[in-house]
């Protein structure tokens, strides 16, 4: 079983994990793109990520998605989309639906995407949206790696600037990381037993907190009744009893 949640002391303790393969950059059609595009049709379970240039004040243009990371066992491939673009071939393995691909809060990823082309994604596993099913409540990328993997992932190049002409070795790293680390939490997840959590397990912290301190005061309450239904009982018992008692003896004085 893995734990409902893991905090930041837990995660520090942990062993970094980083993609072991072959980290290919792809920013433009032709024999590395082809090769890519056939090892991903091979695979039946890949990784899957997006990555922006953050946007730090208001005034900062935003112009969406810079890279697309599709990862498998052996081979992460880190696809430039403002360079490259969304190219059919692309598209279509996004769109194929025998071959499963795992991401984190994937619906906002494939918006980004579908805002260069329009495509119809299919095959997709969201793992904050099945990680309850095994008993986990955390979402980040971060906490489910700790929590499945036992092994930390770094965030430090998250906030870098994807669009630079090129890319670090440490970006590269980081960007084949998130994808791979998808792939391997769900076949983790795979191999283990189910063990849903509870729709109270489920709140947040505080709102669980909420609910409980409400289920005890409610229990509290139901306790107060009944202990005030049964003193009352108890009374109208006596006064029964006492009501009676009295009755006999006026009797036996009357025949006396």
């Amino acid at each position: 079983m893995f734990k409902i949640s893991v905090d930041a002391a837990e995660i520090e303790k942990l062993p970094v994990g980083t993609f072991p393969g072959e980290i290919k950059i792809i920013d433009k059609p032709g024999l590395e793109y082809e090769k890519a595009i056939f090892y991903l049709r091979r695979q039946k379970i890949i990784g899957f990520d997006t990555e922006s240039r953050p946007v730090f004040s208001p005034g900062q243009h935003n112009h969406g998605v810079a890279l697309l990371q599709l990862s498998g066992p052996r081979n992460a491939y880190l696809f430039r989309i403002q360079l490259l673009g969304m190219k059919r071939s692309l598209c279509s393995v996004l769109s194929n639906k025998n071959i499963i691909k795992v991401g984190a809060a994937v619906m906002d990823d494939l918006r980004g995407l579908q805002r260069l082309r329009s495509f119809s994604p299919a095959g997709f596993v969201d793992l904050q949206k099945i990680a309850w099913e095994w008993g986990i409540r955390d979402k980040s990328v971060k906490k489910l790696a700790a929590n499945i993997l036992e092994c930390r992932i770094s965030k430090a190049q998250q906030l870098s600037n994807w669009e630079a002409e090129i890319l670090s070795p440490s970006q590269c790293k980081y960007a084949a990381t998130d994808a791979w680390v998808c792939r391997e939490m769900y076949l983790k997840l795979l191999e283990c037993e189910k063990h849903p959590l509870s729709p109270e397990e489920m709140l947040p912290p505080q709102d669980m907190l909420a609910h409980k301190a409400a289920v005890e005061r409610k229990e509290a309450n139901i306790a107060a009744e009944k202990a005030r239904a049964g003193t009352s009982k108890r009374k109208r018992h006596r006064h029964k009893k006492k009501k009676t008692e009295n009755g006999k003896d006026n009797t036996e004085e009357g025949q006396r």
